[in-house]
Parts: structure tokens; sequence; C-alpha cells
């Protein structure tokens, strides 16, 4: 052989040799990328060959699946009252990436989770029969939640707080999942809902952190009883008011110029909800120990999974003295979401325990066997003792009974809770939010919800935590607790 065929021969082999090893890359490394690409209409096709499994409220689907009229996609999602629960499910979309429930749990509700396959179906290489979620979320209290909020802005959250069970989670504006399921009309509805300046695909129950105002002086009572700054709710403060914040000129005001504020024990500054006296508090325990108290109850958790992952509430950091003493009523850059403030009185009305928070009990396979339990891998934390865990529901208690927080009254309950409400914009040049966050026990049963309204059709001057957002907490502790 001579020496140009041999080169030739040496390069077409080295040339095949390559085409082998791309071919190899492709199938072993790059197949899966290649097979979860978006683009990839081969997915959509495998999805919704076959209708979906089901996410589960009290023992019935709030989901289903309906055959379509013609195309490649032979199945789409529907959902029944989907902007009741639209902020549990998410949507399962045609032309979408799934979100909420319906994206965490992709693979159980389309069958290719691995936990759903048998034998047969390894051997075979078929897709298994889908598999179900089945929620915590009590539908009485979602849809009273749902039902007080109207068409206000806002949000809200109930908790059992003994087990920590997610019984609501309720955002509006709310959207119908429905109208993004179908490819077809998906992208008309898609630029709809996102042109529109309220932002109903906005999950604002976990996924909107908002400053929570008063409803934080919780937290910082907290932190000054563990501390041993202040012995009981009842031992008088020291806190001068008006109260200068420290290195500045500014006065700070109370909402109630007549209220007995000056040197007010803790249980009098929650019932009157006393900026001077929770300012002044944060500023004598410091940052440092309010935070640490704020991260006991999930402030500053970055995954806080239940199992849609919250957005991070927020306690600032490296703050001087003024600014520290504005976290003390929830102001500066606090931020929480309701997830976050229903914990907080979760965790007081548990005896300061807080149970991890989860909207999902079970998953299970097509014929109903549980895969997994969450309601048995939850875990608990003792965030407080129970000695101000009592005194913090005594409080709480007061400021229901005659204090800020009067329109969340049950007869025959025992409930206890606090008002807030937010400054928003420069100067607060906006309207405020308004908060409040509660717990309610009765007949052995309790529950603990945290309410936002971001924006009503109520004057300014009437914007509250007691006017606006205590009714909606009212009528939720009303449904979980005389069902």
């Amino acid at each position: 052989m001579n020496k140009t065929i041999r080169r030739t021969s040496v390069f077409v082999l080295l040339l095949v040799l390559a085409l082998l090893i791309r071919a190899t890359w492709v199938q072993f490394y790059d197949g899966k990328a290649l097979a979860d690409d978006k683009d990839n209409r081969r997915n959509a096709i495998e999805t919704y060959a076959e209708p979906l499994g089901n996410i589960i409220v009290a023992g019935e689907s709030i989901t289903g699946s309906a055959r379509t009229s013609g195309g490649d996609l032979k199945y789409k999602r529907t959902y029944k009252d989907g902007k009741l629960y639209a902020a549990v499910t998410g949507y399962a979309s045609q032309a979408y990436a799934p979100t909420q429930l319906e994206g965490i749990y992709q693979d159980l509700l389309n069958g290719t989770d691995s936990k759903l396959k048998t034998v047969m179906d390894t051997v075979t290489d078929q897709r298994a029969d889908p598999g179900n979620v089945v929620t915590t979320i009590d539908p009485d209290v979602q849809k009273a939640a749902y039902d007080a909020l109207g068409d206000k802005k806002g949000a809200a959250v109930a908790i059992d707080p003994a087990s920590g069970k997610i019984l609501a989670v309720v955002s509006t504006p709310s959207y119908d999942p429905t109208s993004l399921t179908d490819a077809n009309t998906a992208g008309t509805a898609w630029k709809k809902l996102n042109a529109d300046p309220d932002k109903p695909l906005t999950n604002r129950a976990l996924r909107q952190p908002l400053p929570p105002g008063s409803t934080f002086k919780l937290v910082v009572a907290a932190a000054a009883l563990e501390d041993g700054l202040y012995s009981s709710v009842d031992v008088r403060t020291d806190s001068p008011d008006p109260y200068t914040l420290p290195g500045t000129t500014r006065e700070l005001s109370n909402e109630n110029p007549n209220a007995p504020c000056a040197n007010a024990p803790i249980r009098a500054a929650l019932e009157y909800s006393c900026n001077n006296v929770f300012a002044k508090m944060a500023v004598d325990l410091g940052q440092d120990k309010v935070k640490a108290m704020a991260e006991k109850f999930g402030f500053d958790d970055t995954e806080q999974d239940v199992p849609v992952r919250a957005y991070t509430s927020v306690y600032p950091s490296d703050m001087n003295k003024s600014s520290t003493a504005l976290t003390g009523i929830g102001q500066f850059d606090v931020t929480a979401t309701p997830l976050q403030m229903a914990m907080v009185s979760a965790a007081i009305a548990n005896g300061g325990k807080l149970v991890s928070p989860h909207m999902v009990s079970q998953t299970t396979d097509s014929g109903g066997d549980v895969l997994q339990n969450y309601d048995d891998s939850t875990s608990t934390k003792q965030v407080i003792s129970s000695g101000t865990a009592r005194q913090l529901q005594s409080a709480m208690q007061t400021v229901v009974e005659k204090g800020t927080g009067t329109n969340a009254k049950i007869s025959g309950v025992t409930v206890g809770g606090k008002t807030g409400t937010a400054q928003h914009g420069e100067n607060n040049s906006q309207t405020p939010y308004a908060w409040f966050t509660s717990y309610g026990k009765a007949d052995g049963k309790e529950v603990a919800v945290a309410v936002v309204v971001e924006q009503s059709d109520a004057a300014r001057s009437e914007v509250s935590g007691n006017g606006l957002a205590a009714p909606v907490a009212r009528a939720m502790m009303e449904a979980a607790l005389r069902n």
C-alpha cells in the first residue's frame, strides 16, 4: 500500500471513529437533555397521550382530564373550581411549564415517576398509570377565605398548629387554570394574565413577601420574654412616648395618640399596638437577638418548601439603631409572606412548638396505595418556651377581646390575634397593607391564620388590619373550628 492510500485510510478511519464517539456522546450524554428540552414536542405528546393523575382535596379530585377534539395531544388538563384552588394546584399546560403542585409532582401525575413503575413496566419500558397527590387543604376553610377576600387584592393562609397541615392557601385576584391548558388557546390567556396589573398569576400567599407591620411585634415580644428583658407581659416597659428614633430627631408616633403607650406592658402595647414600645424594645434587645428569634419562627429560610418553595421572609442585618427600631414595628426592610405570619401564630398557639407546615398529605399510585406519607415526616422545633407561648396567647386574646382586633371575635371560641397596618410607598404615599394574624381554639380543635389585604375599595382612612383583614381571618377560623 502506497503512502497516499495509507494516509487516506487512516484519515477515513479517524473520521469514522469521531462519528462513533459523537453518536455515543449524543446517545448517552446529550440524550436526556434533548429529551427534556422544552421545545421537544414528543414530551408533550407523551404527557398528554393519556389522562393525568389528580390532585385531591378532602377525598375528591379538583383536577381532571378531557379528550381533545383533534391534533396530536389527545388529552388536556381540566380543573374543578379552578379559581378557588389556583394557588394550590397551579396549572398543567400543553403550552407552558407546569407550576405549583402540578409542577412539583409533574412526573407522578403523568406516570413517569420511577416510584410508579412495576416490574412489567420496567421490562416493557411502558409509562406507568399516573399517581395522585392528596392535599391537606380543607375545602370549607379554603372557600371561606376566598369568599371573604372577595374582590380585594390579598392572600390568606390557614395552618393546623398541632400537625402543620396547611388548611387553606388563597391568593386574590385569582385566575382559572383551565384557560391555560389548551395549546390552541393558552397564548391569548397567557398574554392577558401577564398584562393584568393586579398580577393574578402571582401566588401572594406563598411567594410575595411584604412588610408585616405590627404583626411582627409578636416576634419582638417573644424575643424580649425569652431574653429576660421583661419577665412577663404585664411588667411595665421602659418606653417613653413619644419615642425618638436613635441618632435622629424623628419622633415615632402611635396610631392612637390617646392610647396609654408610655411605659406600657407588653399586653397593653399589643392591645393598643404601641409603636414606641416595640421600637424601643428592638433597640434594647439589639438586632442580633431580634434576628435570632425571627429565624426561629422561619424568617431568612431560603428553602421553605411546603412543598411549593415559598419566597424567603426577611429580617435584615447590618443596621443602625434607628433602622433596628423600625424593624421592631415590622417596617424598614422586614418582609413576610402570609405563610410566615401564620407560622408565627401557629407556634404561639402550639405551646411554642413549630411543626413544619405542609399542604400535601400523601402521594399515591393509581390504586390508592401510599407512595409517601408527608404527615408522618414533619419536623417539630421548640421556638419559644411553653411559658412564653402562654403569655403571648393571653396577650393576643386581650387584643381580640378589647384591643385593635375585635372584628375577629367568635362566640364560644378562644381567639388571639394581632393587627398590622404596614406602610407602603415612599413616605407612606400609597395605600397601606392591612394584616391580621391569629389563632382560634374550640372543642379540641385549633387553627392559626394570617391574612394580608394589599388593596381594596375602602378609603385610605378606613384601611386597617381590624377593618379589612380580621373579618377574613374570622371567617376562616369559624370554618375550621365549626365543621
